[in-house]
């Protein structure tokens, strides 16, 4: 359980709510002892036909006669022990069976005399309120029941509600921390859990942590205090047979520990289950135009089956442990039952206080006394059946805590060295110095695909370069390094001689603005989606950037302009209009570098050429990355240089007249590009 105990710096930032709802949990169960209390009284008048006065002064009676027996025979044995004679007469040993006899005198003259206190104060302050007539102390008891009932009652409500309070209050402070730790995160590190896994910790991970926190909070607290209450009135009624039932424990504690490694097990593989058919739903859903138009829906639907069916195995492997504890615990207390009452009976009928020569008892039973016993252990019971119920639940959200916690602890592979080295607006020079990169794997102590090989190149200032090459080269790897959206494991990328490694990330990505292949918009209106760009931007600052990115051409077909809500992923829009409206945010960025990462390779021609007019004017006084497979005569007018690479290695770098004549790769590339316009 030791996940779950990280929960507990959340959990004391409602200490008032929580302090109220554990003295709500005092109350329910002192009021549902209490009502168990009243079991003896009601048995003294229906098994014995005493009212709780004749009981009472009966006891009193008992009491007095008990001191005054006890204090003659403790005068009695300290006289005895003051004779010399007898001292002379007597060994040792006779002298140390009288003094031990001393010892229990005076402690059962000293039980007489504190029962005389109680039972006085009992006669003199609570007798004259109670009814004397036996039908109506019964009907006063039972109305007693009912106050007691409607308090428990009121107070478990109260306690719920408040126990609802705390666990809402610490998931929303849990996920925000999940969420703030993730965005922390470098894209490696995200990349290696998919979209799913992660949507599956945030919601079926912490609804399994908000259950366990749910019993945490109600069962965990009042049934033990219940169960420990009537633990102590039935030691208050017999300790040694309630001693004996304690025979049970170590067995209840094997079979806990035992299903609980089984239970842990089992639920990991269960939520990893669940994972997957989060990523089946979500690749379905993500690529549905794709599945309707290949016709695969029955292909889809045979996944989800089958992720169903390993989901529904895993359930049921729960199930089968999880059913399994209920029963046994119950069947173990239900033996506890019977070990201490069997005896028990046996000492009411037989009307003795020992069994083979073992004293079970002070004094004879009564009948009563054999039911307070009972209903005392019938209490623990209860309690005891509910907590084993628990127990899997809260084993499934430990486990469940635990994957939430470490992914919480996961660290970035980007790591920052403070203090930060400041990183003013570029101005100089892009280096990228004998850098080499390997993409992440599972596995921490191994390496993945090599994507970039001991790349040198220094880009000037103001310099707009198309990285052209194959898909896989290394494009996209090597300019998304800038952002340090990653880090190389060897070399060094340096913007005006500033190492990146030791610049603060957030210094440095305020002055870079992407634009990639894939337009990543949200389902804000237009006007949000440019202002994301510069969060503290004026309407006129917004509407300059749409004008400059060639937005404002289709806004008057918009229903509500640029306040047209473009729907999840800007679906409303189209590709084209989508990547104006990146390209607005990034213009509105006014960021001293530039990436285009494939950013016109999915759209029609027209809003390519709108987009290099755009560039053609916005390139100016910045250095701009073009990530590109096609050199396009509009692109041509806008790059300064092009940058060549074939499996991760930098072929060429230049002007396009020299690098075109340089590099073979270059040449069949642009060639392919020509022939492909041509035709």
């Amino acid at each position: 359980m030791e996940s779950l105990a990280r929960l507990i710096p959340f959990v004391l930032r409602q200490r008032r709510t929580l302090i109220l709802s554990v003295v709500l949990s005092v109350g329910a169960a002192l009021f549902a002892v209490a009502q168990l209390s009243l079991v003896y009284p009601a048995m003294k008048l229906l098994l014995e036909g005493k009212t709780y006065d004749q009981h009472v002064r009966t006891e009193l009676e008992r009491a007095n006669a008990a001191v005054e027996k006890e204090s003659k025979r403790l005068a009695e044995i300290e006289s005895t022990l003051q004779d010399p004679e007898w001292q002379k007469a007597n060994s040792d040993e006779a002298k140390s069976e009288l003094r031990r006899d001393q010892r229990k005198t005076r402690e059962d003259l000293n039980k007489g005399q504190w029962d005389v206190v109680r039972f006085s104060w009992i006669d003199a302050h609570v007798l004259p309120f109670l009814p004397t007539d036996s039908f109506n102390f019964l009907a006063f008891l039972l109305a007693v029941l009912l106050v007691f009932t409607l308090f428990k009652e009121t107070c478990s409500y109260f306690q719920e509600m408040c126990v609802g309070s705390v666990v809402q209050r610490v998931m929303q402070s849990l996920r925000q921390q999940l969420f703030r730790n993730t965005l922390k995160l470098d894209q490696q590190t995200l990349a290696l859990e998919t979209t799913p896994q992660l949507m599956s910790r945030f919601t079926f991970d912490l609804n399994q942590v908000a259950h366990g926190m749910v019993l945490l909070g109600g069962k965990i607290v009042v049934e033990p205090i219940k169960a420990a209450l009537c633990i102590g009135f039935a030691f208050a009624a017999n300790w040694r047979l309630t001693l004996l039932a304690f025979i049970c424990a170590p067995i209840m504690a094997w079979l806990f520990g035992g299903l609980g490694k089984k239970l842990k097990k089992a639920t990991q593989r269960q939520m990893e289950s669940m994972s997957r058919l989060y990523r089946v739903l979500d690749e379905t859903l993500t690529s549905f135009r794709v599945v309707q138009g290949f016709q695969n829906e029955r292909l889809h639907r045979r996944r989800l089956a089958q992720e169903h069916r390993t989901y529904y195995d895993k359930a049921m492997r729960i199930l089968r442990i999880d059913a399994l504890v209920s029963p046994s615990v119950e069947f173990l207390a239900m033996c506890a039952v019977f070990i201490a009452s069997l005896p028990g009976t046996y000492l009411v009928l037989r009307h003795k206080t020992s069994i083979w020569g073992i004293q079970l008892a002070a004094e004879p039973m009564t009948v009563s006394d054999l039911s307070l016993l009972y209903t005392c252990m019938a209490g623990v019971l209860d309690p005891g059946r509910k907590l084993s119920g628990v127990y899997s639940k809260l084993k499934k959200s430990a486990t469940a805590c635990a994957r939430v916690f470490a992914w919480m602890d996961r660290d970035s592979l980007v790591k920052s060295t403070r203090p930060f080295t400041p990183i003013p607006r570029h101005s100089q020079a892009i280096e990228f110095d004998r850098v080499t990169f390997h993409y992440a794997q599972l596995d921490p102590n191994s390496l993945g695909r090599k994507a970039l090989d001991d790349v040198s190149v220094r880009i000037p200032f103001g310099a707009t370069v198309a990285v052209v090459g194959d898909n896989g080269c290394g494009k996209s790897t090597l300019v998304n390094l800038l952002p340090r959206f990653f880090d190389p494991h060897s070399g060094h990328v340096r913007i005006d001689d500033v190492d990146l490694k030791d610049a603060d990330p957030s210094q440095l990505r305020a002055q870079i603005g992407v634009v990639t292949q894939e337009t990543l918009l949200f389902d804000w209106s237009i006007a949000e989606n440019i202002r994301y760009g510069k969060p503290d931007a004026t309407d006129g600052e917004i509407q300059t950037a749409a004008d400059k990115a060639h937005v404002t051409d289709f806004i008057s077909q918009l229903p509500d302009g640029m306040l047209t809500q473009i729907g999840d992923k800007g679906h409303r829009l189209s590709g084209g209009q989508r990547q104006r409206v990146a390209m607005a945010r990034a213009i509105l960025r006014d960021p001293a570098i530039l990436i285009l990462d494939e950013a016109t390779s999915a759209i029609d021609t027209q809003s390519e050429q709108l987009i290099h007019q755009t560039l053609l004017e916005f390139t100016r006084g910045r250095t701009t990355f073009i990530v590109t497979h096609a050199m396009t005569p509009s692109l041509l007018n806008i790059v300064t240089h092009v940058l060549v690479m074939d499996q991760g290695q930098v072929l060429s770098f230049g002007d396009h007249e020299t690098v075109l004549k340089a590099c073979p790769q270059y040449q069949r590339l642009f060639q392919a590009q020509t022939l492909k316009r041509a035709g």
